[in-house]
């Protein structure tokens, strides 16, 4: 009868510390860099009511040994320090080792956050660039999912003549 005690808590356990070891065991091959992420296009697309929807373009790269599987993609874009657009896709695909894809995410913008945009940059020049963030992941299971950022200021192109 004493071995009772020590069988249920084994049994209790058991399940905590497979569920660790897969963790850490996953963490060994998870990808050693980044990946690396551009904005590469914007085509519009149908929206509703008080909103306007996009599916954005962006080239996924990826600079490691082992290839990514997805079966998602979730992503946030935020202009100046305002969330703008955002939008998720349950498209599946793989970016191949040292490779490169190309994703289309359908995202949507509110009326509310155009507004709060264009209030925003009603004091904004064009000599000073406009800051933007793109946060995102693809996803792939609890321990597959692989996240990416990309940050820069978009610069307002230079006028080409002078007038007279």
């Amino acid at each position: 009868m004493p071995n009772r005690p020590s069988l249920s808590l084994f049994r209790l356990l058991a399940p905590l510390l497979l569920v660790l070891g897969l963790g850490a065991c996953s963490s060994l091959f998870g990808p050693g860099d980044p990946l690396r992420v551009d904005l590469v296009g914007l085509e519009p697309l149908p929206g509703q009511g008080m909103e306007a929807r996009f599916a954005v373009k962006l080239r996924v790269q990826n600079p490691n040994e082992r290839a990514i599987d997805y079966n998602g993609v979730a992503l946030d874009l935020s202009i100046n320090g305002q969330p703008l657009a955002s939008g998720v896709s349950d498209q599946p695909g793989q970016v191949p080792r040292f490779g490169e894809t190309v994703l289309k995410v359908p995202v949507s913008i509110s009326a509310f956050r155009l507004a709060r945009q264009a209030w925003g940059l009603s004091s904004w020049a064009p000599r000073q660039g406009l800051p933007y963030e793109l946060n995102g992941k693809l996803a792939a299971g609890l321990f597959s999912t692989v996240r990416f950022h990309d940050q820069g200021v978009l610069d307002w192109p230079a006028p080409t003549g002078t007038l007279k």
